[in-house]
């Protein structure tokens, strides 16, 4: 039986798009220990009353090979010391998907990982698209001063494991301000490198 087609209509102003299937919204409290300066984080987190980061809306027909999940990410501007704010990122369950990241409102960044720890850097705006690659770990990062508004699609049957970044203790670079309006890498002193068996675990996980 055909399914029947979908709209559904994005507003780059809130972040919210008509017709979704799910919503999810992640605080402050939510990107606990993904900060360098942990203390920085607590003391915000309680200045600001434990405001969203980030909120996600999505439209899910499905969980089935061949099909997509798209929706919709809304992600405010903010730091903590000298790290702006970030999603919690992710390599997809079954590591052989892509995704692709559509720019609608803001400046931001796609930090992209690779299993052996190999970083890449693409920066996102309005009308960018950004093609993340299979077996690529990724995160948003907001680097500008307004929302970062981006429309995202990948397969159904993708899937998400996060536990692959907090094994590591983190992604081995951290975006930071420069202290000029732009951004910078720096390494981070606490990751784990992957062991060759997991690299190749990783490179083998597909359907």
């Amino acid at each position: 039986m055909l399914r029947e087609p979908v709209i559904n209509v994005v507003d780059p102003e809130t972040g919210g798009m008509g017709g979704r299937t799910g919503r999810y919204e992640k605080r402050l409290t939510d990107l606990e220990g993904l900060y360098e300066d942990a203390a920085a984080h607590a003391r915000l987190t309680a200045a600001l009353g434990n405001p969203v980061v980030y909120a996600v809306e999505d439209f899910r027909p499905g969980d089935h090979a061949g099909d997509l999940i798209y929706g919709v990410t809304r992600m405010s501007p903010g730091r903590i010391a000298d790290e702006f704010y970030l999603t919690r990122g992710h390599i997809h369950a079954k590591a052989d998907r892509p995704e692709i990241y559509y720019g609608q409102k803001g400046k931001g960044l796609m930090q992209l990982e690779s299993p052996a720890g190999e970083t890449r850097i693409v920066e996102i705006g309005p009308q960018t698209i950004c093609y993340v690659p299979p077996y690529w770990i990724h995160r948003s990062i907001n680097i500008g001063e307004e929302d970062l508004v981006m429309v995202f699609a990948y397969p159904s049957d993708s899937g998400q494991d996060y536990g692959i970044i907090e094994a590591s203790n983190g992604m081995r670079h951290r975006v930071k301000t420069d202290g000029k309006g732009g951004w910078r890498l720096a390494e981070n002193p606490a990751y784990r490198p992957r062991t060759d068996t997991t690299v190749e675990s990783l490179m083998k996980r597909y359907a």
